[in-house]
């Protein structure tokens, strides 16, 4: 049995509707054209139309992959120029004058004048910090520095309530090499287990060292330095 003839303007009808953005459901709606012919006349050269929804799932979906695409490539791009940047420096520290105690005391100098306290009528040096690799190197170049009493290195330690107190205090100790019987109390930090903030592993480090001499030489040397590199 012959099924229902069309012409050319009933075609024309469904064309542009499609062309309007209809779905095949709807245009069978508003026309009575089965989807199944709509298919035959225009499926390979007319695009089906999707419904809004699935239209914008469609490009949240598409963001999310052109999203991690564009991540993997600026990752690639940023290890690639921080390993070249460290083969550059790699192959230049040893031109520096590494063995020259003035070298040392300009970064140590440096270091004190970024993170350590300057309070005028203070005693003593106090320097705060979070990243265990610059405490570790103030401490080293302390050491290289001066003729240090072990017995006056005092350290305290910020915490939050998600830190492990003995684990956190024997890293610290380990690292710097100060017995735990030179620490001060443990100060935890008041804040709301529900705020969102950055956590870290070892908290906030003070490092504390009575000798008011070697902070006033330090923060002396790093005002004479500024003072020449401004002229």
């Amino acid at each position: 049995m012959r099924g229902k003839s069309y012409s050319a303007g009933d075609k024309e009808k469904v064309k542009r509707l499609i062309l309007s953005g209809k779905s095949y459901n709807e245009i069978t709606k508003i026309l009575g054209t089965p989807k199944s012919t709509i298919s035959v006349w225009f499926g390979k050269t007319l695009k089906k139309p999707v419904s809004r929804r699935a239209m914008l799932n469609h490009l949240k979906e598409a963001r999310k992959i052109a999203v991690t695409k564009l991540k993997i490539k600026w990752d690639k791009i940023r290890n690639d120029e921080n390993k070249l940047i460290s083969e550059i420096v790699e192959k230049e520290l040893p031109t520096y004058p590494l063995d020259n105690i003035g070298f040392y005391k300009a970064m140590l100098s440096m270091l004190y004048w970024a993170e350590g306290a300057k309070r005028k009528g203070m005693s003593g040096m106090k320097l705060a910090n979070s990243d265990p690799k610059l405490i570790k190197l103030f401490i080293a170049l302390m050491r290289k520095c001066y003729n240090i009493d072990e017995r006056k290195f005092k350290v305290g330690l910020y915490l939050h309530y998600y830190h492990s107190i003995k684990k956190v205090k024997n890293f610290w100790s380990d690292l710097l090499g100060i017995p735990l019987s030179q620490f001060h109390k443990v100060y935890i930090k008041k804040r709301s287990k529900t705020k969102r903030y950055r956590k870290n592993f070892v908290g906030v480090c003070f490092l504390y060292y009575s000798d008011n001499k070697i902070r006033k030489e330090l923060l002396e040397l790093g005002n004479q330095l500024q003072m020449y590199f401004s002229k």
